[in-house]
């Protein structure tokens, strides 16, 4: 009995002893778990969600990191004596799989206010909780659940950007929840997408296959590449295609996956890889060459299991006849595989080939917003792009101002004498249009206003300095006679375009985005880099004109955008049936001659409706 006793007290001694221990742990792991998060999320931007100072939380260049004390710094960006830059992107491939910083539900329930600072109170009002859902989906173009955290900037640009006045379509996003299935049932690697592949190594097909694809190759800079994907993309939507893109090296982790579940990366194990470079072999196997030896019709039965087509701009002028003839469309609706070299916005075609025009006029009523609502849907941010670049630079530079003005400056000829000419005409523009205020050349600013925060910001985009070095130095030695506050901001001067440089192109997809988040925009003509920044953000830009555009022996230094919608600078201008050249400006009254090129042509919203 005594043996029972002590080992019942043993018994309860341990007892007792497992549960302390038990309640410990209950208490104790919790707070490890909080600790070890706000530890991995240090890194975030978390100042920005909570309102702290952001001026350190950039990741500027080394040299300011560790030789400059944060109030230096500080002092010197408000002064604009440094200037502003990206800072280094991090080479880490592990973006994508970290925690958002910011919460979804608090996203859902509107209890973030946005980051986008306006003062007008009817746009802070519409953040209410009951609204936010749809602000965040964009109106339905954007899938609920869609893997938030593989993608942030797809679900918080609602905290950047406006909310857009233009509406997409019901009959546009059925087309898109349609086309995500069909990409879902056909995309890399599924057993359509196998199935279809085989075709390649035939010499013919006879018979309709499930899926059919258009390939999109990548051509000239990353405005040319973003404006003829999203044309690629409204082709696959209207002829039933599959989209895919060969973004190559150089296009690595710009943009998130746009369809769920699936991936629009062309499969490194492409069979036809080995052609693309190779100019004899595209050729004999292009639309152009095939119609010139007579190896195909518009009546055959059985056709070659893939075409190439170009539609560049001064490049193979048949296959730019044929393809925007209808009867072509029939043609190469039975081709299994399409590969297309364009660096074209060739949008406005569709609305004018007969078998598309009915359903791309359904799909867009209100028609320059169609790279508006596309260019949402296609183009979002990389983890890496919107975490390390745009949202760092956004909430230092940008946020706190009233208002934001981008200029967009693309300069050919880079030499002093005309950079200089380029200033004068910005300057011209931008205080004859009110856009900046004018300075007082007979004084000095005060030191005062030196070191007040901005409330007007430039952000300038541009591969050179020497435009940012003007403006700020303009603003900064002399008073505005408005009072305002100016501040001046380049994000990057790389001084020449890196061709196939991924860096290059991720900073050039930033400056892009930053652009479309300004209140309004100045760009150079001809740019596609504008056009893209200027249809993301819905804004109608002050185009600073070429000389030669000026007419009657007057420069007129900018002139004001009617469409949002980009410009397509060499399009059609064939007859199908007449077999005579014909003007595309002339055919409808909503495609008509672009603001800023004379042989371009541009979407409009119909004429009773502007």
């Amino acid at each position: 009995m005594e043996i029972i006793r002590v080992t019942m007290e043993r018994l309860e001694f341990v007892y007792k002893r497992f549960t302390t221990i038990l309640v410990v742990c209950f208490i104790a792991l919790p707070v490890l778990f909080m600790i070890s998060m706000m530890s991995q999320n240090s890194k975030f931007d978390l100042s920005a969600v909570f309102g702290v100072k952001v001026q350190n939380a950039i990741a500027l260049e080394p040299k300011y990191e560790s030789s400059q004390p944060s109030s230096t710094l500080e002092s010197k960006l408000l002064n604009r004596t440094v200037a502003p830059k990206f800072g280094k992107l991090s080479v880490s491939g592990n973006e994508s799989s970290q925690p958002t910083s910011i919460s979804n539900d608090n996203l859902l329930n509107g209890t973030l206010g946005p980051k986008f600072v306006d003062t007008s109170s009817s746009r802070n009002n519409s953040f209410q909780s009951k609204s936010m859902d749809k602000d965040k989906l964009l109106d339905g173009l954007i899938l609920p659940g869609f893997g938030e955290r593989s993608c942030l900037s797809r679900y918080q640009s609602i905290l950047y950007r406006r909310i857009s006045p233009h509406k997409p379509s019901p009959f546009l996003l059925s087309k898109l929840r349609d086309y995500e299935g069909l990409h879902k049932r056909c995309g890399p690697h599924s057993i359509s997408y196998n199935r279809t592949l085989k075709v390649l190594k035939s010499s013919h097909v006879g018979i309709t296959r499930e899926c059919k694809y258009i390939v999109w190759r990548p051509d000239n800079g990353l405005g040319n590449r973003m404006a003829s994907m999203a044309s690629s993309f409204l082709y696959a939507l209207l002829s039933n295609r599959v989209l895919l893109v060969d973004h190559g090296t150089d296009m690595a982790d710009l943009f998130c996956e746009p369809f769920p579940n699936t991936s629009w990366l062309l499969p490194k194990d492409f069979p036809l890889r080995n052609q693309f470079h190779n100019s004899q072999l595209r050729y004999a196997h292009s639309l152009r060459g095939m119609l010139e030896k007579g190896r195909i019709n518009k009546s055959m039965e059985a056709t070659p299991p893939y075409l190439y087509l170009t539609l560049k701009k001064r490049e193979d002028n048949l296959d730019k006849q044929v393809f925007y003839c209808d009867q072509s469309q029939v043609l190469l609706q039975k081709v299994p595989w399409l590969i297309l070299l364009s660096e074209q916005y060739f949008v406005p075609s569709f609305f004018l080939i007969p078998s598309f025009k009915e359903e791309v006029s359904k799909l867009f009523p209100e028609k320059e917003t169609v790279f508006h609502h596309l260019g949402r849907y296609l183009f979002n941010p990389s983890n890496r792009v919107w975490r390390q670049l745009i949202t760092r630079f956004y909430d230092a530079y940008l946020a706190k101002a009233d208002k934001r003005v981008g200029l967009q400056i693309r300069v050919f000829h880079a030499n002093a004498a005309h950079i200089q000419t380029v200033m004068d005409q910005i300057s011209e523009c931008t205080v004859k249009k009110k856009l900046l205020p004018k300075v007082d050349t007979t004084k000095s600013a005060s030191s005062s206003t030196k070191n007040q925060k901005p409330s007007k910001v430039i952000l300038v985009a541009s591969l050179y300095s020497e435009f940012y070095m003007n403006l700020s130095n303009m603003y900064l030695a002399k008073p505005d006679l408005s009072g305002e506050v100016i501040g001046v901001y380049q994000p990057s001067q790389e001084g020449y375009q890196h061709r196939g440089d991924n860096i290059h192109n991720m900073k050039a997809w930033a400056e892009i985005y930053l652009l479309s988040l300004c209140d309004v925009l100045v760009t150079s003509a001809w740019s596609t880099f504008g056009y893209v920044a200027q249809s993301l953000g819905g804004l109608k830009p002050w185009i600073l004109q070429k000389p030669k555009l000026a007419g009657h022996g007057i420069f007129v230094p900018c002139k004001r955008a009617t469409s949002m919608e980009p410009c397509f600078h060499y399009p059609f201008s064939y007859d199908c049936k007449s077999r005579n050249n014909l003007d595309a400006a002339a055919l409808v009254p909503y495609i008509r001659q672009c603001e800023d090129r004379e042989l371009g042509v541009k979407l409009f919203n119909d004429h009773q409706k502007l």
